[in-house]
């Protein structure tokens, strides 16, 4: 295959266990470079596991990871399978970026150093360097005047743009966003979905995790249903959520929502 045909995430067979419970069933997914995929589905369908496992912040039990079109996250040794080494970890997840529900911020870093952190420590720049990316990234999501306060005086809104602006400053080449506004006040909402709407506009390659229904109609290309650790529909925005109207367990769960 021409590279440039290839997707840029391509998951194969994707399974993840916990004792008893199988949280991602074998799921296999490509996603082309730029494009906006939204997953949704009832809370413990697997979604966040899937992202967790994209991230090999969850170590998959079966599968292959395949980013630009190599196997990525693990190696064979003495025939049997583990994680890659933490260094080839590291660099993968600054490809792939990640902004949790929860903020995790560094509380005694001013919102500035927060968001330095990864180019000064994971890629090793300079701190000029660093520092010159990290006040572009700010001034990208609307912070640039809270640069030099610590992340206890932000709003939850705020601190999500900045947990934005600290994983985009890693330039990644995909960004995974799981529930990135359900820690938040509702009028808090819109400030993230500008601030994604603004990666999107830029091209930005996505897969979000959310249950505001009308985000996923506005920006999605693909949405993708999933339940039980598998996927039952995906589609068009058009297409999923016409389609719901035939299918009685994704009617029900957007019922709920909407």
């Amino acid at each position: 295959m021409n590279i440039a045909n290839q997707p840029l995430l391509k998951l194969e067979n994707i399974t993840k266990r916990f004792k008893e419970l199988t949280a991602v069933n074998g799921i296999n997914l490509a996603v082309a470079s730029g494009e906006k995929l939204v997953i949704i589905g009832p809370s413990g369908s697997g979604k966040s596991t899937l992202l967790r496992s994209i991230n090999l912040l969850e170590e998959i039990d079966e599968g292959t990871i395949r980013f630009e079109g190599r196997e990525v996250g693990y190696v064979l040794h003495n025939g049997r399978r583990q994680q890659d080494r933490p260094q080839a970890i590291s660099a993968l997840r600054a490809e792939i970026g990640m902004v949790f529900q929860h903020f995790h911020l560094f509380p005694h870093m001013t919102v500035l150093g927060n968001v330095m952190e990864g180019p000064l420590t994971v890629q090793r720049k300079p701190a000029d360097e660093a520092r010159s990316i990290a006040t572009d990234m700010l001034a990208k999501v609307g912070l640039s005047d809270k640069r030099d306060v610590f992340p206890a005086t932000l709003s939850g809104g705020q601190k999500q743009r900045v947990a934005i602006a600290r994983a985009v400053a890693m330039r990644p080449k995909m960004m995974l966003f799981d529930e990135p506004t359900s820690a938040l006040d509702p009028e808090l909402v819109g400030e993230v979905f500008d601030t994604i709407h603004t990666l999107a506009d830029e091209g930005m390659t996505m897969i979000i995790v959310t249950h505001h229904m009308g985000f996923a109609r506005e920006l999605a290309d693909r949405v993708i249903f999933m339940e039980s650790g598998n996927f039952l529909a995906e589609g068009t925005p058009e297409e999923l959520f016409g389609a719901a109207q035939d299918n009685e367990r994704i009617r029900g769960f957007l019922n709920r929502l909407l």
